[in-house]
């Protein structure tokens, strides 16, 4: 399959990913789920259109089309948890965040699969990721790396009550300089909404793996509730009420706050 991986590059020290906004499945894996519906209801919804101001900053972007429901490209390729002891999907998921099935009886995959499924999609999107560090910092003394994400607000299978509107994640400061990771968290909790760093949501793969502070390469995540730009019902959601369609006017107030952000990011790069 080609054309499901999309970089776009830009000349200042900063990577947007965006690992789990895609909604293809492939055509000899479609027919194994439940339904397309039920396969792309965990997407992280409208999160490349919420930056879509970000290329005109001058930050790269990355972003796979293929649903996280056919493989999580976020998630250690050895199929290790990232959260012991906690609830959390899977390399190739097998249930919704809500513990639905996904696949019909008789068709999640096996192991030959799982390992296609990374081979063809996992790992180019992490090189794709290497490659653009390579690029920046050759130009650039450090770079910044910005996971971006979004979960609905309420989910009991995977936290308790509300989460966090902002959820900033360093794997407890050893991603990232442990200051960036508190300005950024500084900055989501000045908009008067609730902001965490490193709490349900530490950062996944891809800030754990391609972050080395040491190197000059400062890894963040940043998880927003979809209550913080979108009209979220709050519970259990099914195919008549998900996804809420985006509404640029409604997100302008979460624009505003991320445009700060990212301005925060290129600021800490960009100063020696």
């Amino acid at each position: 399959m080609t054309g499901w991986l999309t970089v776009k590059e830009g000349p200042r020290p900063l990577i947007i990913c965006f690992p789990h906004t895609g909604t293809v499945l492939p055509e000899d894996v479609a027919d194994h789920f439940v339904s397309p519906e039920l396969a792309r209801r965990d997407t992280d919804w409208w999160v490349d259109k919420l930056y879509a101001f970000a290329g005109d900053m001058g930050a790269t972007l990355i972003h796979t089309a293929i649903s996280r429901s056919v493989i999580d490209v976020n998630r250690d390729p050895s199929g290790a948890s990232l959260y012991p002891g906690q609830n959390t999907t899977t390399l190739c998921p097998l249930t919704t965040f809500d513990g639905a099935p996904l696949y019909k009886p008789g068709h999640p995959p096996n192991d030959a699969d799982i390992a296609r499924r990374r081979a063809a999609f996992h790992i180019p999107y992490h090189h794709a990721i290497e490659d653009q560090i390579s690029r920046l910092r050759a130009r650039h003394e450090k770079v910044v790396l910005y996971d971006a994400h979004s979960i609905r607000s309420e989910i009991p299978d995977l936290f308790d009550g509300l989460l966090p509107v902002f959820n900033v994640g360093s794997n407890y400061k050893t991603t990232c300089a442990p200051q960036f990771a508190e300005n950024v968290e500084a900055i989501c909790a000045a908009s008067g909404q609730p902001s965490v760093l490193d709490g349900r949501f530490r950062g996944g793969w891809t800030v754990r793996h391609h972050g080395q502070p040491d190197h000059n390469v400062h890894a963040i995540q940043m998880e927003l509730s979809c209550r913080g730009y979108m009209r979220e019902s709050i519970g259990a959601v099914d195919d008549t009420d998900w996804p809420v369609p985006f509404d640029a006017d409604y997100a302008a107030p979460m624009t505003d706050i991320l445009k700060q952000v990212l301005g925060a990011c290129l600021a800490f790069a960009e100063n020696a």
